[in-house]
């Protein structure tokens, strides 16, 4: 399937620019070169009723978080609420990158969204990241009358790196040790850290790539061994039934694209309701590129729709009156 036009003129002004790809440069110098990025290619910023800074503590210390109200609704309203993690290859990424995305949800879905500034790698290898949005998870509903959110109407969700983390966290919501927890929304998730399928190994061009994604691996994990652990790795869990249900979006230029879809087929083996969207013309990170990609922007309205009727409820439907 050809690229997808905006796409081809994306990567064709990442080439125009000269800039290098992640795996050759330090994790600072990767750091400023996304931000640098996502400043071109992101879409505007939506106005929202209120977005408010705040932290919690976990395990390794203070975690921030930022919590945004969805425009037309009233302070003291209590809404869905949708715990995000940010994508980046637990090396990149922050509050600031991923606030448009969070601004779309909020309105879209009409719900409060937390998004989590979780411990990156190198720093902090794996499972600091687990770590992190476990805390920030159980505290946010721990504190959900003050939020004002719907402590029995919480997803998470990410994209990319938190996808990952969001699918673990259903499963240990799944196991009692977190929140039940409503919904996920997987954004072409890491499912797999070994690397064994055939997208993993053949993407060669795009705004992820194959050497990217080990290089990211390779300053995520402490060693081989996690690649096995599920905390990692959430397609190798024994079993996922009884996890929350799910929307699961992957893209074929994307080596995340055949772990995402085994993700999406086991989930529906095990019984577990997911809708699967696969854009067979798009690269990975295309959802976060909606100033060029403009796909991006339609993918973001359909999640929020999507995110929307999982957590309110049904509208009452009229029956005719007996005669």
């Amino acid at each position: 399937m050809p690229l997808d036009p905006d796409a081809a003129t994306l990567l064709a002004m990442i080439r125009a620019a000269g800039r290098p790809p992640f795996e050759t440069l330090t994790p600072e110098e990767a750091r400023q070169a996304f931000n640098a990025g996502r400043k071109v290619t992101a879409p505007d910023p939506q106005d929202v009723a209120e977005v408010r800074d705040l932290a919690c503590l976990g395990p390794h210390g203070e975690i921030k978080l930022r919590a945004y109200r969805p425009r037309g609704s009233a302070a003291d309203e209590v809404l869905p609420g949708l715990i995000y993690f940010h994508g980046g290859g637990w090396l990149l990424g922050d509050l600031e990158s991923h606030d448009a995305a969070c601004r779309h949800y909020a309105n879209g879905a009409r719900c409060r969204v937390v998004s989590v500034d979780y411990r990156m790698a190198p720093e902090h290898k794996f499972p600091a990241a687990v770590d992190d949005s476990a805390a920030a998870t159980q505290w946010i509903v721990a504190n959900a009358a003050t939020l004002r959110i719907n402590h029995t109407r919480v997803a998470v969700g990410g994209d990319s790196a938190g996808g990952n983390l969001a699918a673990v966290l259903a499963i240990m919501a799944r196991d009692g040790d977190l929140p039940p927890l409503a919904y996920q929304l997987l954004v072409y998730p890491a499912t797999d850290m070994a690397m064994v399928t055939r997208s993993s190994q053949t993407v060669n061009e795009g705004i992820l790539t194959t050497k990217t994604m080990k290089w990211f691996i390779d300053h995520y994990l402490r060693g081989p061994k996690d690649v096995i652990d599920w905390r990692a790795s959430p397609l190798r869990a024994a079993d996922l039934t009884g996890v929350a249900p799910a929307l699961v979006l992957t893209c074929s230029y994307d080596p995340l694209c055949d772990e995402g879809i085994a993700y999406a087929q086991r989930l529906e083996r095990e019984g577990v309701r997911v809708t699967h969207v696969h854009y067979s013309d798009e690269p990975h990170g295309f959802v976060g590129q909606g100033k060029i990609i403009r796909a991006g922007n339609t993918a973001l309205d359909m999640m929020a729709a999507a995110l929307k009727k999982a957590l309110w409820p049904p509208p009452p439907i009229p029956f005719p009156k007996a005669s």
